[in-house]
Protein backbone atom coordinates (compact mmCIF):
# COMPACT_ATOMS: atom_id res chain seq x y z
CA UNK A 1 0.00 0.00 0.00
CA UNK A 2 1.22 3.83 -1.10
CA UNK A 3 1.65 5.91 2.03
CA UNK A 4 -0.57 6.65 4.74
CA UNK A 5 -3.37 9.38 4.12
CA UNK A 6 -3.64 13.00 5.41
CA UNK A 7 -4.22 13.46 8.72
CA UNK A 8 -7.14 14.77 10.54
CA UNK A 9 -9.34 14.19 6.79
CA UNK A 10 -12.61 12.92 6.11
CA UNK A 11 -12.65 10.57 2.38
CA UNK A 12 -15.77 9.56 1.42
CA UNK A 13 -15.53 6.18 -0.18
CA UNK A 14 -18.07 4.87 -2.80
CA UNK A 15 -18.16 1.05 -2.53
CA UNK A 16 -19.44 -1.67 -4.90
CA UNK A 17 -23.76 -1.72 -5.53
CA UNK A 18 -23.13 -5.23 -6.80
CA UNK A 19 -20.20 -6.56 -8.58
CA UNK A 20 -16.88 -6.34 -5.98
CA UNK A 21 -14.47 -5.95 -8.57
CA UNK A 22 -16.23 -2.24 -9.21
CA UNK A 23 -13.91 -1.29 -6.42
CA UNK A 24 -11.43 1.20 -8.11
CA UNK A 25 -7.77 1.29 -7.03
CA UNK A 26 -8.07 4.59 -5.22
CA UNK A 27 -10.49 3.81 -3.00
CA UNK A 28 -8.79 0.26 -2.21
CA UNK A 29 -5.93 2.52 -1.06
CA UNK A 30 -7.90 4.86 1.16
CA UNK A 31 -9.74 1.74 2.20
CA UNK A 32 -6.35 -0.01 3.41
CA UNK A 33 -4.40 2.71 4.83
CA UNK A 34 -7.30 4.55 6.62
CA UNK A 35 -6.89 4.92 10.44
CA UNK A 36 -10.57 3.83 10.92
CA UNK A 37 -13.37 3.08 8.84
CA UNK A 38 -17.42 4.26 9.60
CA UNK A 39 -19.41 2.02 7.83
CA UNK A 40 -23.13 1.06 7.70
CA UNK A 41 -22.97 -2.11 8.14
CA UNK A 42 -19.43 -3.32 9.68
CA UNK A 43 -20.39 -7.20 8.58
CA UNK A 44 -21.24 -6.10 5.27
CA UNK A 45 -17.75 -3.66 5.15
CA UNK A 46 -15.77 -6.83 6.39
CA UNK A 47 -16.45 -8.86 3.43
CA UNK A 48 -15.50 -6.25 1.39
CA UNK A 49 -12.34 -6.10 2.80
CA UNK A 50 -11.77 -9.49 3.66
CA UNK A 51 -12.23 -9.86 -0.14
CA UNK A 52 -9.51 -7.56 -1.22
CA UNK A 53 -7.46 -8.79 1.69
CA UNK A 54 -7.67 -5.34 3.36
CA UNK A 55 -7.83 -4.95 7.48
CA UNK A 56 -8.76 -1.88 9.39
CA UNK A 57 -10.64 -0.82 12.24
CA UNK A 58 -14.40 -0.89 11.72
CA UNK A 59 -16.68 1.64 13.26
CA UNK A 60 -20.62 1.05 13.02
CA UNK A 61 -22.79 4.28 11.61
CA UNK A 62 -25.86 3.63 10.57
CA UNK A 63 -29.05 5.96 10.21
CA UNK A 64 -30.38 5.05 13.71
CA UNK A 65 -26.66 6.11 15.02
CA UNK A 66 -25.75 8.55 13.10
CA UNK A 67 -25.79 11.79 15.07
CA UNK A 68 -23.45 9.66 17.96
CA UNK A 69 -20.99 8.68 15.83
CA UNK A 70 -20.62 12.05 14.11
CA UNK A 71 -19.45 13.45 17.56
CA UNK A 72 -16.95 10.21 17.81
CA UNK A 73 -15.85 11.65 13.80
CA UNK A 74 -15.07 14.89 14.73
CA UNK A 75 -13.28 13.69 17.74
CA UNK A 76 -11.20 11.55 15.91
CA UNK A 77 -10.46 13.93 13.11
CA UNK A 78 -9.21 15.95 15.53
CA UNK A 79 -6.88 14.31 17.10
CA UNK A 80 -5.02 13.19 13.67
CA UNK A 81 -6.76 10.34 12.16
CA UNK A 82 -7.59 9.71 8.76
CA UNK A 83 -11.52 8.17 8.19
CA UNK A 84 -12.93 6.83 5.78
CA UNK A 85 -16.71 6.82 5.71
CA UNK A 86 -19.00 3.93 3.62
CA UNK A 87 -22.25 2.31 3.20
CA UNK A 88 -23.51 -1.19 2.19
CA UNK A 89 -23.47 0.00 -1.90
CA UNK A 90 -22.70 2.84 -3.62
CA UNK A 91 -22.17 6.45 -2.87
CA UNK A 92 -22.60 7.30 1.43
CA UNK A 93 -24.86 10.30 1.24
CA UNK A 94 -27.13 9.65 -1.36
CA UNK A 95 -30.22 7.89 0.20
CA UNK A 96 -27.90 6.42 2.20
CA UNK A 97 -26.09 7.28 5.79
CA UNK A 98 -22.87 9.59 5.93
CA UNK A 99 -24.66 13.16 4.91
CA UNK A 100 -24.33 13.45 8.85
CA UNK A 101 -20.59 12.62 9.38
CA UNK A 102 -19.68 14.75 6.32
CA UNK A 103 -21.74 18.07 7.88
CA UNK A 104 -20.33 17.30 11.15
CA UNK A 105 -16.68 16.94 9.82
CA UNK A 106 -17.00 20.08 7.61
CA UNK A 107 -18.84 22.27 10.29
CA UNK A 108 -15.89 21.31 12.76
CA UNK A 109 -13.52 22.69 10.17
CA UNK A 110 -11.94 19.64 8.25
CA UNK A 111 -11.06 18.40 5.08
CA UNK A 112 -13.78 16.02 3.73
CA UNK A 113 -12.11 14.26 0.54
CA UNK A 114 -14.18 12.70 -2.51
CA UNK A 115 -13.04 9.18 -3.63
CA UNK A 116 -16.28 8.37 -6.07
CA UNK A 117 -17.09 5.37 -7.58
CA UNK A 118 -20.31 3.18 -8.13
CA UNK A 119 -23.83 4.75 -7.98
CA UNK A 120 -27.04 3.21 -9.17
CA UNK A 121 -28.44 6.69 -9.57
CA UNK A 122 -25.55 7.07 -12.79
CA UNK A 123 -25.06 3.58 -13.53
CA UNK A 124 -29.30 3.80 -14.19
CA UNK A 125 -29.06 7.22 -15.98
CA UNK A 126 -26.12 5.81 -18.29
CA UNK A 127 -28.27 2.77 -19.74
CA UNK A 128 -31.61 3.99 -20.15
CA UNK A 129 -32.08 5.31 -23.31
CA UNK A 130 -33.88 8.52 -22.10
CA UNK A 131 -32.79 12.36 -21.78
CA UNK A 132 -30.37 13.19 -19.38
CA UNK A 133 -29.84 16.70 -19.82
CA UNK A 134 -32.13 17.42 -16.82
CA UNK A 135 -33.24 15.37 -13.80
CA UNK A 136 -34.40 14.89 -10.57
CA UNK A 137 -33.53 12.29 -8.05
CA UNK A 138 -36.39 11.52 -5.63
CA UNK A 139 -34.42 8.54 -3.46
CA UNK A 140 -36.81 6.83 -2.22
CA UNK A 141 -40.75 7.44 -2.43
CA UNK A 142 -42.80 7.67 0.83
CA UNK A 143 -44.03 3.89 1.97
CA UNK A 144 -47.37 5.14 2.50
CA UNK A 145 -49.74 4.93 -1.14
CA UNK A 146 -50.97 8.33 -0.14
CA UNK A 147 -47.90 10.22 0.39
CA UNK A 148 -45.99 8.54 -2.66
CA UNK A 149 -49.01 9.24 -4.80
CA UNK A 150 -49.02 13.22 -3.82
CA UNK A 151 -44.87 12.89 -4.18
CA UNK A 152 -45.33 11.69 -7.60
CA UNK A 153 -48.05 13.81 -8.80
CA UNK A 154 -45.24 16.71 -7.75
CA UNK A 155 -42.59 14.89 -9.18
CA UNK A 156 -44.24 14.88 -12.89
CA UNK A 157 -45.57 18.34 -12.71
CA UNK A 158 -41.27 18.88 -13.35
CA UNK A 159 -41.66 18.02 -17.11
CA UNK A 160 -38.16 16.28 -16.94
CA UNK A 161 -36.28 12.96 -16.22
CA UNK A 162 -37.17 11.53 -12.34
CA UNK A 163 -34.58 8.64 -11.04
CA UNK A 164 -35.95 6.84 -7.94
CA UNK A 165 -35.23 3.68 -6.07
CA UNK A 166 -37.75 1.67 -4.92
CA UNK A 167 -38.00 -1.58 -2.75
CA UNK A 168 -38.85 -5.37 -4.46
CA UNK A 169 -42.14 -5.34 -2.30
CA UNK A 170 -43.24 -1.81 -3.74
CA UNK A 171 -42.08 -1.51 -7.34
CA UNK A 172 -45.71 -3.32 -8.54
CA UNK A 173 -47.56 -0.72 -6.98
CA UNK A 174 -45.40 2.16 -8.07
CA UNK A 175 -45.72 1.22 -11.29
CA UNK A 176 -49.19 0.57 -11.03
CA UNK A 177 -49.59 4.58 -9.58
CA UNK A 178 -47.34 5.22 -12.72
CA UNK A 179 -49.80 3.66 -15.21
CA UNK A 180 -52.96 5.89 -13.78
CA UNK A 181 -51.10 8.95 -13.08
CA UNK A 182 -48.62 9.24 -16.80
CA UNK A 183 -49.80 6.48 -18.44
CA UNK A 184 -48.09 7.72 -21.66
CA UNK A 185 -44.66 8.33 -20.20
CA UNK A 186 -41.55 6.11 -20.68
CA UNK A 187 -40.32 4.19 -18.12
CA UNK A 188 -36.08 2.28 -18.01
CA UNK A 189 -36.79 -0.15 -14.04
CA UNK A 190 -33.44 -1.12 -13.55
CA UNK A 191 -32.93 -4.09 -11.57
CA UNK A 192 -29.98 -5.52 -9.51
CA UNK A 193 -27.31 -3.17 -11.02
CA UNK A 194 -24.54 -5.06 -11.79
CA UNK A 195 -24.88 -8.14 -10.26
CA UNK A 196 -26.10 -11.33 -12.23
CA UNK A 197 -29.08 -11.21 -12.91
CA UNK A 198 -29.07 -7.46 -13.83
CA UNK A 199 -31.59 -6.06 -16.41
CA UNK A 200 -33.82 -3.22 -17.71
CA UNK A 201 -37.62 -3.55 -18.38
CA UNK A 202 -37.96 -0.67 -20.80
CA UNK A 203 -41.52 0.94 -22.36
CA UNK A 204 -44.67 2.63 -20.58
CA UNK A 205 -45.67 1.76 -17.16
CA UNK A 206 -48.13 -0.31 -17.71
CA UNK A 207 -45.85 -2.40 -20.53
CA UNK A 208 -43.20 -2.41 -17.94
CA UNK A 209 -45.84 -3.89 -15.32
CA UNK A 210 -46.59 -6.60 -17.66
CA UNK A 211 -43.21 -7.63 -17.63
CA UNK A 212 -43.07 -7.85 -13.97
CA UNK A 213 -42.98 -11.74 -12.99
CA UNK A 214 -42.83 -12.64 -9.17
CA UNK A 215 -38.84 -13.60 -9.75
CA UNK A 216 -38.39 -10.01 -10.70
CA UNK A 217 -39.98 -8.34 -8.11
CA UNK A 218 -36.87 -9.77 -6.34
CA UNK A 219 -33.55 -7.22 -6.03
CA UNK A 220 -33.40 -3.15 -5.53
CA UNK A 221 -34.61 -0.95 -7.83
CA UNK A 222 -33.71 2.29 -9.58
CA UNK A 223 -36.77 3.90 -11.74
CA UNK A 224 -36.08 6.40 -14.38
CA UNK A 225 -38.90 7.85 -16.30
CA UNK A 226 -38.96 10.35 -18.84
CA UNK A 227 -42.50 12.42 -18.36
CA UNK A 228 -42.38 14.36 -21.51
CA UNK A 229 -43.31 12.18 -23.88
CA UNK A 230 -46.51 11.52 -22.15
CA UNK A 231 -46.88 15.57 -22.28
CA UNK A 232 -45.99 15.55 -25.59
CA UNK A 233 -48.50 13.16 -26.72
CA UNK A 234 -51.43 14.83 -24.87
CA UNK A 235 -50.77 17.99 -25.99
CA UNK A 236 -53.62 18.63 -29.08
CA UNK A 237 -52.40 21.41 -31.82
CA UNK A 238 -52.63 24.71 -31.17
CA UNK A 239 -55.95 26.54 -31.23
CA UNK A 240 -56.92 29.77 -32.11
CA UNK A 241 -56.91 31.96 -28.95
CA UNK A 242 -60.20 31.78 -27.01
CA UNK A 243 -61.23 28.93 -28.12
CA UNK A 244 -60.46 24.68 -27.37
CA UNK A 245 -59.74 21.33 -29.35
CA UNK A 246 -62.69 19.45 -30.20
CA UNK A 247 -63.85 17.14 -27.42
CA UNK A 248 -61.75 19.08 -25.02
CA UNK A 249 -63.56 20.26 -21.80
CA UNK A 250 -62.42 23.21 -19.74
CA UNK A 251 -59.14 22.64 -17.27
CA UNK A 252 -58.82 19.34 -18.87
CA UNK A 253 -55.67 17.70 -19.30
CA UNK A 254 -54.80 18.96 -22.73
CA UNK A 255 -55.67 22.60 -21.95
CA UNK A 256 -52.76 22.33 -18.59
CA UNK A 257 -50.46 20.90 -21.17
CA UNK A 258 -50.77 23.55 -23.11
CA UNK A 259 -50.17 26.07 -19.91
CA UNK A 260 -47.49 24.32 -19.12
CA UNK A 261 -45.65 24.00 -22.60
CA UNK A 262 -44.70 21.39 -24.57
CA UNK A 263 -41.30 19.70 -22.90
CA UNK A 264 -40.27 18.53 -26.42
CA UNK A 265 -40.41 22.04 -28.04
CA UNK A 266 -38.30 23.34 -25.12
CA UNK A 267 -35.69 20.53 -25.00
CA UNK A 268 -35.40 21.63 -28.95
CA UNK A 269 -35.00 25.21 -28.14
CA UNK A 270 -32.51 24.68 -25.27
CA UNK A 271 -29.96 22.02 -27.80
CA UNK A 272 -30.61 24.85 -30.55
CA UNK A 273 -29.58 27.15 -27.90
CA UNK A 274 -26.10 24.67 -26.98
CA UNK A 275 -25.39 25.21 -30.73
CA UNK A 276 -27.13 22.02 -32.58
CA UNK A 277 -28.52 22.93 -35.74
CA UNK A 278 -32.56 22.84 -35.64
CA UNK A 279 -32.98 19.87 -38.09
CA UNK A 280 -30.76 17.58 -36.18
CA UNK A 281 -32.26 18.62 -32.77
CA UNK A 282 -35.60 17.80 -34.23
CA UNK A 283 -34.31 14.56 -35.24
CA UNK A 284 -32.76 13.50 -32.02
CA UNK A 285 -35.96 14.72 -30.06
CA UNK A 286 -37.86 12.26 -32.44
CA UNK A 287 -35.53 9.63 -31.74
CA UNK A 288 -35.52 10.32 -27.53
CA UNK A 289 -39.57 11.38 -27.10
CA UNK A 290 -41.10 9.18 -30.20
CA UNK A 291 -44.26 11.05 -32.08
CA UNK A 292 -44.27 12.34 -35.86
CA UNK A 293 -41.04 12.11 -37.73
CA UNK A 294 -39.68 15.13 -38.96
CA UNK A 295 -39.46 15.63 -42.26
CA UNK A 296 -36.06 17.52 -42.66
CA UNK A 297 -33.12 14.93 -42.45
CA UNK A 298 -29.95 15.54 -40.28
CA UNK A 299 -27.04 17.54 -40.97
CA UNK A 300 -24.83 14.89 -39.65
CA UNK A 301 -25.21 11.79 -37.20
CA UNK A 302 -25.51 12.61 -33.69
Amino acid sequence: MPSRLDPGTLYVVATPIGNLRDLSQRALEVLGSADTLFAEDTRTTRRLMTHHGLSVRLVSAHAHNEPQRARELVRRLEAGEAVAVVTDAGSPGLSDPGGRLVAAAAAAGRRVVAVPGPSALVAALSVCGLPTDAFSFAGFLPSRVGPRRRRLEELLGRGETLVFFEAPHRVRTTLKMLDALAPEARVAACREMTKKFEEVLRGRPGEVLEQLTAERERGEWTLVLSPGDATARETPPPASRGTRAKGEKRGSAGARARVRGNPVDAWIEEQVRQGTAPEEARQRAHFLYGGAKPRSKPGRRA
